[in-house]
């Protein structure tokens, strides 16, 4: 058995109490991860000075949900239904961005990951749906995070819809925001019906680069389509570790 690629997923913050709280991510990310042949490690936001380091150890990344972004990353004031941010996290992962493209790692990029991406490339958002997209559907699902709840329309010339297959895709939905304006070299591949991007895509970074407002991971034990796109990440990495 071959080495396996090592992936480093950003973590989120997580307060249990004044004696317990610290990095985390959901269960579903390192499952699925480890399902499709990579292995999963965390990397917490400690020191920005520490990402590129981080990013050294790793063959490919995997930007994570959680939080809002503060909006002082892209120059705006903070929106009243803003939820919690995590200014540290936000500049580490905005380091470890920059230095994976450097080192042209693949990169996945889910839910707020995507909006951080886009962020860190030059992009803004929309800092509530709710409040501030007129007549759109609901994106803060109730239900259990594994179930799809709306559609989504993807190109047909994406190499997102090669991944998946299918230009018409049910998807799950666990944010408030979204991306607003399109970061540098970004190019929106899916959207919901109420317009809200789903997903972007890179114009001309050489290996896989793919950003996703839905969650994936909590879908694939039961849903190749999102499983595929786990599979097709990892073997980016396998594809890069052999040729170190």
């Amino acid at each position: 058995m071959g080495k396996k690629p090592v992936i480093g997923i950003t973590g989120a913050y997580v307060f249990h109490n004044k004696c317990m709280e610290g990095t985390y991510t959901h269960h579903d990310y390192q499952k699925t991860i480890a399902k499709n042949g990579g292995l999963p490690i965390i990397l917490p936001f400690v020191q920005e000075e520490l990402a590129e380091e981080m990013v050294e150890q790793c063959d490919a990344i995997l930007l994570s949900g959680g939080e809002d972004v503060d909006p002082s990353m892209y120059k705006q004031d903070p929106h009243q239904m803003l939820g919690a941010t995590t200014p540290l996290r936000d500049k580490v992962e905005w380091n470890i961005i920059k230095a994976a493209m450097r080192r042209n790692l693949p990169i996945l990029a889910i839910c707020r990951g995507v909006q951080i991406l886009n962020v860190a490339l030059g992009g803004t958002l929309i800092q509530d749906i709710p409040s501030v997209v007129k007549d759109s559907i609901k994106h803060s699902q109730t239900v259990d995070r594994s179930w799809d709840t709306h559609w989504i329309k993807v190109d047909e010339n994406s190499r997102l819809a090669a991944i998946l297959g299918d230009t018409t895709v049910r998807v799950n939905s666990l944010h408030h925001q979204a991306i607003d304006q399109v970061g540098h070299d970004l190019q929106v591949v899916a959207q919901s019906a109420d317009g809200i991007i789903e997903a972007v895509e890179h114009t001309n970074y050489s290996n896989f680069l793919l950003g996703i407002q839905w969650h994936p991971e909590s879908m694939a034990a039961t849903n190749e389509q999102m499983n595929q796109l786990f599979a097709e990440f990892v073997q980016s990495a396998k594809k890069r570790e052999l040729v170190k």
